[in-house]
């Protein structure tokens, strides 16, 4: 019998070196903002701003803290020695690449964080989190440890949350997490379909693959994390993504497809065999027919697609129908602002637009639907979770103010080498942990 469930956003919280490093190749936005001035301060409110709007809708809202940059621990296992001062000293004068990478505030994309399967899909009906590796970029695959600790602290019953160690960190097994990753099911509390995309298959050199931007998710991945989840073959689809999308920016599955109860929005461009995959989805969804929204290149070409995220949005339920939460920079490509405003008049699933300013978040590379991630949680599991990490009035006002007192509204690429930088992370996350109640995470608290 189905268990009454939510799905709770699980944001990113934007941490005090959020900066343009320009550190992801395939990903258009970060190069192109690339050694620009950043505002970490004003990123953070604006990550704030969009948990509050949601919070205030009713919707179940988290907060996932973000993680301490310069990573002082990585620059060490690379040889860099002496006080933390010195060893930021000589990575700036060495290898100034290596400290922005190190530096990087990309645990703000929470959808890269794990890949979460709920108790009504898995074998031992307990929710199982993977932190994902991030192979694919230096500066994220020293992500998944802290992760791990954080979702172990927030979802710390192993009655009820299931945990795993990530991938191994090698190509083979490259791991983008929930950005490749979305659930379609009739209710919340009941057995879905999950839907894994891929960008190659590590052990078939023959098979499709892009040619001027690299895949990061393998399938041989995507089928460990089903695998480790128990998730049986009823449960899982598994789709490769459309290589030509890749090579057009669409880095991630998330930048050009959003799933939500049983409705899946993509554009045409999104999958290698979208007739498979939308009848493997059919076959397997149980309770509700497939809704699927599909957009043509006439209606928005892929190059539309990518400069606005119009994919890479929040599909989020209502008393009405869902409720598309989109970038501001939808409404400023011409193509994507008159489809919207279509789709809204279709009379599909989809019944309303609200736009949301992420812009800091947008120009490195990230729109709503990477801030977030979904976990769904019947109310047994919600009740057993850290609930110092719900955004509430009084969270929003103390972090609010956390923000406003330890964040810089500059930051350069120069500044990352500044040990008063570091003492300043370092104070503000030894803080946020005694507000969220979450333990000793960081490897300067260990």
């Amino acid at each position: 019998m189905a268990r009454h469930a939510v799905e709770a956003n699980f944001d990113g919280l934007v941490g005090p070196t959020h900066n343009y490093a320009g550190l992801s190749w395939g990903n258009v936005a970060s190069k192109s903002n690339v050694h620009a001035v950043s505002n970490p301060r004003e990123a953070a409110l604006q990550g704030l701003a969009k948990m509050k709007r949601l919070a205030d809708r009713g919707y179940v809202q988290g907060v996932l803290p973000p993680h301490e940059r310069p990573h002082i621990p990585t620059l060490r296992a690379l040889g860099f020695q002496g006080p933390d001062a010195r060893v930021l000293e000589q990575a700036a004068k060495a290898c100034p690449s290596i400290l922005a990478a190190v530096s990087s505030a990309s645990p703000m994309w929470t959808a890269n964080a794990a890949t979460v399967s709920p108790s009504a899909d898995t074998s031992d009906h307990r929710v199982h989190f993977t932190p994902a590796n991030l192979s694919a970029k230096f500066h994220r695959s020293i992500e998944h440890a802290v992760t791990g600790r954080a979702l172990k602290s927030i979802f710390a019953d192993e009655t009820r949350f299931a945990h795993h160690p990530a991938l191994p960190s090698v190509s083979h097994f490259g791991d983008e997490g929930a950005a490749n990753h979305t659930r379609l099911c009739a209710g919340y509390g009941e057995p879905g379909v999950e839907l894994f995309v891929y960008g190659q298959i590590a052990f078939n050199e023959q098979a499709p693959a892009p040619e001027k931007y690299p895949a990061r998710q393998t399938l041989e991945a995507s089928q460990a994390v089903a695998r480790l989840h128990g998730l049986r073959d009823q449960h899982a689809v598994f789709a490769q993504q459309n290589p030509a999308a890749i090579d057009a920016g669409v880095f991630h599955n998330d930048v050009i497809a959003v799933g939500n109860g049983n409705t899946l929005f993509f554009h045409e461009m999104a999958f290698l065999d979208e007739e498979r995959v939308l009848a493997d989805i059919r076959e397997r969804l149980t309770g509700a027919e497939l809704e699927a929204i599909r957009v043509t290149s006439a209606e928005v070409p892929i190059e539309d697609a990518v400069a606005s995220y119009l994919f890479n949005s929040q599909l989020l339920n209502t008393p009405d129908g869902m409720l598309l939460a989109v970038p501001g920079e939808c409404r400023e490509v011409a193509s994507v602002s008159r489809y919207l405003d279509e789709l809204v008049k279709s009379g599909g699933p989809i019944t309303s637009v609200e736009v949301f300013d992420v812009k800091q978040s947008m120009r490195n590379g990230g729109g709503p639907a990477c801030l977030r991630l979904r976990v769904v949680l019947n109310d047994d599991e919600l009740g057993a979770i850290n609930r110092g990490v719900i955004l509430t009035d009084e969270l929003y006002d103390r972090l609010t103010l956390w923000v406003e007192a330890h964040y810089r509204d500059q930051l350069s690429q120069e500044d990352l080498a500044d040990p008063m930088l570091l003492d300043e992370v370092r104070k503000a996350l030894d803080e946020l942990t005694g507000i969220m109640g979450l333990g000793s995470i960081y490897d300067f608290q260990l």
